[in-house]
């Protein structure tokens, strides 16, 4: 089955999405940019794509000036291919796809102006958000495009996925570029204890939860709650739950309104899935199955409670036995495996229970809210990709008929008959490279290329020394 759709199917399905407002495009912050223009008095427009990291690249734009050459048909809008496949730092590689050999090409974009959105946290601003394309196709290398992937072929199976994105962050006191000034050491978290769950945060706290609630809600993506979490400064947002691409996009801008939000306010959101202390992130995926009606199929039926179906069994045995295969999906960077520590609230064994937070799958609620939450991703991860990795563990589970081990009852950490989670960025991508279900289940392309984008995170980490290096070995050596 090839990895590029018809690009027709995908922007009925983007259209699908967005008609659940009911709101007149006047009145709704997302609807097509010349109106949105009009209506809000948009001067700045955001043309923008995801990068292999799930983050916003692209352009700033004229609004007046874009509308005017949208209607001409004066725009063929491109970028250097190279945002699809470079490191944090936008390092540029040697070979492949998008590197010094290739010559770095430029990749065509193609704009969705119908679904545009506004962006309150930026002033007088709206995003188009454009998706790269090769021949008159998605791009197959482009992170949606990959999750469109695994999406279409669950279809195959008469099953849709719905996600609910619930992630964690730090706040720091102090901008980026304060904290650049004093080299990202010695920063401040903006709580100085644990505060989870506590509804009496400190004022500059609870003045940025409000403020990124505010905009996040006149942009036309409201959170479902905002609350504290273990460690000093940590946040948790949780996302209402829906179609699997529209919660990735929202992901993606959340993240980039989170950041904007900090930064007015004089304080650094970050993203990092291990910060010093032992202070780790995540990004869980609570997702469930529904069949062509709209029905749950996750659930045993009525007379079972909270029991797993057939398939749901399927999809935990599949996500257990693929999450290991495509680590640098859901962990990209070294960085990602510091999280997994035991008893840390990040699995390290690839284990499944109920309503176990020291699992890798954890199986909650009750009836119809029934799903799972992936624990594995950290609060680094693209949405997109991990997203791709889950289903495409859930499709292979349902479709080789697997069979999960017993469930995982108290703690997690001591099951030793559970695999462990990879231990390292370096075996992740060692084992992602050789393992054939990657190749059988993300095409082999792609997985040469995110094994590319990960080995370049490898590649500066191994020529870099660290304050660790330093502190033992200085004078000791």
């Amino acid at each position: 089955m090839t990895s590029r759709r018809r690009l027709g199917r995908a922007a009925t399905m983007r259209a699908a999405r967005y008609r659940t407002t009911g709101n007149s495009p006047a009145a709704s912050p997302t609807g097509p940019l010349h109106q949105l223009v009009d209506a809000f008095g948009i001067t700045t427009v955001l043309l923008a794509t995801v990068d292999a990291q799930g983050r916003l690249k692209g352009k700033e734009f004229d609004a007046a000036s874009l509308v005017q050459r949208l209607r001409s048909g004066g725009l063929s809008p491109e970028m250097c291919g190279y945002v699809l496949g470079t490191d944090l730092g936008m390092t540029a590689a040697r070979s492949g796809s998008f590197s010094w050999e290739s010559g770095f090409g430029d990749v065509a974009l193609l704009p969705d102006t119908q679904h545009a959105r506004v962006l309150p946290w930026l002033p007088s601003t709206a995003l188009v958000l454009a998706g790269p394309i090769s021949v008159g196709l998605p791009h197959p290398l482009a992170p949606v495009t990959v999750l469109d992937e695994q999406e279409q072929r669950l279809a195959g199976l008469g099953l849709t996925a719905k996600v609910g994105v619930e992630t964690e962050f730090v706040l720091f006191e102090g901008t980026a570029r304060d904290a650049a000034a004093i080299g990202f050491r010695g920063l401040r978290p903006a709580v100085w204890d644990n505060r989870d769950y506590a509804l009496d945060q400190p004022l500059p706290v609870r003045e940025f939860s409000r403020r990124l609630r505010q905009v996040l809600a006149g942009a036309g993506l409201p959170v479902e709650a905002v609350k504290g979490e273990g460690a000093g400064g940590q946040v948790e947002v949780t996302f209402p739950y829906g179609p699997v691409a529209a919660a990735c996009e929202q992901h993606v801008l959340f993240k980039h309104a989170a950041k904007a939000v900090a930064d007015e306010q004089g304080m650094t959101a970050s993203f990092m899935a291990a910060l010093p202390g032992g202070v780790g992130s995540g990004m869980h995926l609570h997702v469930s199955l529904h069949d062509v009606d709209d029905q749950p199929v996750l659930l045993a039926g009525p007379e079972f409670g909270s029991g797993l179906s057939e398939p749901g069994e399927q999809a935990v045995a599949g996500l257990l036995t693929v999450l290991p295969a495509l680590g640098p999906l859901w962990a990209p960077y070294v960085n990602s495996y510091k999280r997994l520590r035991d008893h840390s609230f990040a699995p390290t064994r690839l284990s499944w229970g109920r309503d176990n937070r020291s699992c890798a799958v954890r199986v909650v609620g009750h009836g119809r809210s029934l799903r799972l939450e992936v624990r594995v991703p950290g609060a680094d991860a693209n949405p997109y990709l991990a997203s791709a990795a889950v289903l495409a563990g859930i499709r292979h589970g349902i479709e080789s008929g697997l069979k999960p081990p017993a469930a995982t009852r108290g703690d997690a950490y001591l099951d030793r008959e559970a695999e462990p989670v990879p231990l390292s960025l370096a075996e992740a991508v060692s084992a992602f490279e050789t393992s054939p279900l990657a190749g059988e289940l993300l095409d082999e392309h792609v997985v040469a290329h995110l094994a590319a984008v990960a080995r370049l995170d490898l590649e500066h980490h191994a020529a870099a020394v660290s304050d660790v290096e330093l502190e033992r070995g200085l004078t000791q050596a």
